[in-house]
C-alpha cells in the first residue's frame, strides 16, 4: 500500500510538472518579405510567453531547400510543436515526417500542408476570394478583368482564384466579363506583379477595366503598373496592410479583405501548445474535418473568419489598432467617413 501510494505521488507531482514545464514552440517562417508576417509573429510570440511559453524561429528566406534544414535545427534546438508557414506545398513533406517520426506536432501555418498529420490552421481564403471578386463586380459588373496570381507552388492562389472564379465565373461564360490577362506572381511578390499588370496592360492596349489581385503587395505593384499609364480601375486584394488602407483610403484600392493577423497568430500558438501537451488533432477546441486540397486527404483545420475593409467601413481597422488615423487617412478623399 505504502509503495503504492508513492507511486501515486509520483505520478501526480510528474503530470503537474508537465503540466506547468515551458513548452518551446518553433516557428518556420516561408520569409519575412510581405509586411503581414511581423504582426503574425508578434501575436504568437505574445501568446506563447503570456502562457509562460518559448518560442524559436527560422527565415527560410523564401528557399524550400533551407526550409528543411530550419525545420531540423529548430527540432534540434528542443521544439516540442512546430508552426510551418511553408515555401512550397510538396517540398515541406520530409520536414512532417521528421516530425511525426519524433512525435512533434505539426501546425500548417496560413498555408495549406496536405497531410493528415499537420493541423490546418488559416483564414477561409476561399471566402476571401469571393469577397474581393464580389466587392470590384459591385463596382464594375462588365468589362475586360485582369487577374495578379500568387506563387504557383503555394496552394492558396488555388484557392483565392476559385472563390473568385465562383463570382464572376457565370459573367465569364456569358460575356459580360472577359478575363483579358492572368499570370501567376513567383513568390507573391509586388514587383513580379507589376510586370505582371504591365504585360497585361500593353498586351491589351490598356483595355482592363478591373484588376483582381490575391494579396496587397501585389495590387500595389498592379496599381504602379495602371498609374503609370494613367489608369485607376477598381481593384481588390487582401491582408490589411498599411499602405493597402491607406490606398483604401485614397480611392486606388476598392477593396482590402483584412485577415487579423493578430487572431491567427494568437491562435497557433495555442493549437501548438494544445497539440505539445498532447491533445489529439481531431480533439483541438474549435476543429473541423476538411478534405478541399487538391489531394483530397482529410485534416484537421480551424478556418477564421475575414473582413473586407472598403471606404465605407474604414473605421474597423482603425478602431481594431490595425492602423492609426492619421495613417489611414493620409491624403484621403473628401467622402471616407472614417477620415472626418
Amino acid at each position: 500500500m505504502h509503495k503504492t501510494l508513492l507511486a501515486a505521488v509520483a505520478l501526480t507531482a510528474g503530470l503537474a510538472t508537465s503540466a506547468f514545464a515551458e513548452i518551446t514552440v518553433g516557428v518556420s517562417w516561408s520569409n519575412f518579405q510581405e509586411e503581414r508576417w511581423k504582426t503574425d509573429e508578434a501575436a504568437i510570440k505574445g501568446a506563447l510567453e503570456a502562457a509562460g511559453n518559448k518560442y524559436i524561429s527560422a527565415d527560410a528566406q523564401n528557399s524550400a531547400a533551407k526550409q528543411l534544414t530550419d525545420v531540423e535545427a529548430l527540432i534540434a534546438q528542443g521544439a516540442q510543436a512546430l508552426i510551418i508557414l511553408s515555401v512550397d506545398k510538396d517540398a515541406i513533406g520530409p520536414a512532417v515526417d521528421q516530425a511525426a517520426a519524433e512525435g512533434i506536432p505539426v501546425v500548417g501555418y496560413d498555408r495549406l500542408i496536405e497531410d493528415n498529420r499537420a493541423f490546418y490552421l488559416t483564414f477561409d481564403n476561399k471566402g476571401v476570394g469571393k469577397i474581393i471578386a464580389e466587392t470590384v463586380k459591385a463596382a464594375q459588373p462588365e468589362g475586360n478583368y485582369a487577374i495578379i496570381k500568387g506563387d504557383k507552388g503555394d496552394p492558396n492562389a488555388a484557392f483565392l482564384l476559385e472563390g473568385m472564379m465562383e463570382v464572376i465565373g457565370d459573367d465569364v461564360a456569358a460575356g459580360k466579363i472577359k478575363i483579358v490577362g492572368e499570370a501567376f506572381s513567383d513568390g507573391w511578390k509586388p514587383d513580379n506583379a507589376q510586370k505582371n499588370m504591365e504585360q497585361i496592360l500593353t498586351a491589351n492596349n490598356n483595355a482592363v477595366d478591373a484588376v483582381l489581385c490575391e494579396n496587397d503587395g501585389m495590387a500595389g505593384g498592379a496599381i504602379a503598373a495602371l498609374s503609370a499609364q494613367g489608369l485607376n480601375v477598381p481593384i481588390g486584394g487582401q491582408d490589411g496592410d498599411l499602405a493597402a488602407l491607406n490606398r483604401v483610403a485614397r480611392g486606388t484600392q476598392t477593396v482590402s479583405v483584412w485577415k487579423d493577423s493578430r487572431q491567427l497568430g494568437a491562435a497557433a500558438a495555442n493549437i501548438a501548445t494544445e497539440l505539445a501537451d498532447g491533445t489529439m488533432l481531431d480533439m483541438v477546441n474549435g476543429a473541423v474535418q476538411w478534405s478541399g486540397g487538391e489531394k483530397g486527404v482529410e485534416m484537421s483545420a480551424i478556418f477564421l473568419a475575414p473582413t473586407p475593409i472598403t471606404k465605407d467601413n474604414l473605421e474597423v481597422v482603425i478602431d481594431a489598432g490595425q492602423i492609426s488615423k492619421e495613417q489611414a487617412c493620409e491624403g484621403a478623399m473628401a467622402d471616407v467617413a472614417a477620415c472626418q
